[in-house]
């Protein structure tokens, strides 16, 4: 049997912007994680996971070695076997059945998205697993990629960067790469030469260090949200991107920046920028008429600013969770307490290691 797993991610800053090729953001994987097992099977393949309810997906291979799943539910499982099949094909590999069974640590007891990237994370740990059993050899900037290309077949506008999170762990800096040349670069040619097509150029993954002198304070608003979804009404056509918008995009690029430069040795910068990106979080669904920050979120970032932290929503915002930093001398429990009594679940997460470097990436 093989076991591979991967963590999932909480946004620190540059969300939305961050789709936008080039465009920075960072980010944080978390100790919570979804884990595949892959077991060699015989004359068709399962996927056994709550997702899918009370029985497995089934799988198995048409006349042309594409993959055919029943009930043809393509999501990031079926295109993540997908892109790695083909891969494996066109290094000319024999194909063979396996079986997966995933098991995620990234939702509550009833099954509710915690909103940590179980997507992301399902996708990174599938494309490991893949690559240990047709032994690809591949690297782990290779994984991220073709993490990424898996992701975008599912959701064009996904930026990545929680792919980047979770294939790396730690603290990233990430700005994403051009998906939709590489979406189309796979699907015109091979998945080999979509690896080191030039869509990759804005992509850069830079190591942060752990955090100093602060603690991050993880609250969950019991709200899931759909990050695709709310990126597609936030998002605008080249045609659209109006000067307002455009400067949302410098003003997060500055923050993001400044966050960075501030990120070892100047925790109350770091402070600052957090607040001041949850202003831009806020200025941004006014301007799209979306609610990034919802009552909920409101009321964790509220209740955290007046303990002397600074707090805001982490991803698409919609529900889901919101983050805190706290400097280290400060008692935490009231924060929690008043988040327990007002409705918000404090998550009991901590950064996870680096788990590698990227190649070729900015360092």
């Amino acid at each position: 049997m093989i076991e591979t797993s991967a963590p999932g991610k909480l946004y620190i800053a540059g969300e939305y912007a961050v789709v936008e090729p080039g465009e920075p953001s960072v980010l944080v994987a978390v100790d919570r994680r979804i884990t595949v097992q892959l077991t060699p099977s015989a004359g068709m393949g399962r996927v056994h996971s709550s997702r899918y309810g009370h029985g497995p997906l089934t799988w198995v291979r048409d006349e042309d070695d594409q993959i055919v799943a029943d009930h043809n539910p393509y999501d990031y499982v079926t295109a993540s076997i997908t892109v790695m099949e083909r891969l494996r094909a066109e290094r000319g590999l024999a194909p063979r059945y396996f079986d997966l069974h995933i098991s995620s640590e990234l939702d509550d007891a009833s099954g509710s998205k915690f909103g940590l990237g179980s997507s992301a994370a399902v996708t990174v740990a599938v494309v490991a697993a893949l690559d240990e059993f047709y032994g690809t050899g591949l690297s782990c900037d290779e994984r991220f990629r073709l993490a990424l290309l898996a992701t975008v077949e599912v959701a064009p506008r996904s930026s990545g960067g929680d792919v980047a999170a979770s294939t790396f762990g730690g603290f990233i800096r990430y700005t994403s790469p051009d998906r939709a040349r590489l979406r189309q670069a796979a699907s015109q040619g091979t998945v080999t030469d979509a690896l080191t097509d030039e869509g990759w150029e804005p992509c850069r993954i830079t190591r942060l260090s752990p955090l100093n002198g602060l603690r991050l304070l993880v609250g969950w608003t019991g709200t899931p949200a759909s990050t695709e979804g709310l990126v597609r009404r936030v998002s605008m056509s080249d045609a659209e991107l109006d000067a307002r918008y455009s400067n949302f995009l410098t003003l997060s690029r500055e923050a993001v920046d400044q966050l960075v430069g501030a990120w070892d040795d100047d925790a109350q910068t770091v402070l600052s920028v957090i607040r001041r990106c949850r202003r831009l979080l806020q200025h941004l669904g006014q301007l799209r008429g979306t609610a990034i920050e919802t009552d909920q979120l409101r009321i964790l970032c509220n209740i955290a600013e007046q303990e002397g932290a600074a707090a805001k929503p982490s991803g698409a915002g919609g529900g889901d969770c919101g983050i805190a930093f706290v400097p280290e001398d400060h008692d935490v429990e009231q924060i929690l307490e008043a988040w327990r009594t007002d409705g918000v679940l404090p998550l009991d997460l901590q950064p996870h290691a680096a788990t590698g470097e990227p190649i070729g990436a900015e360092r």
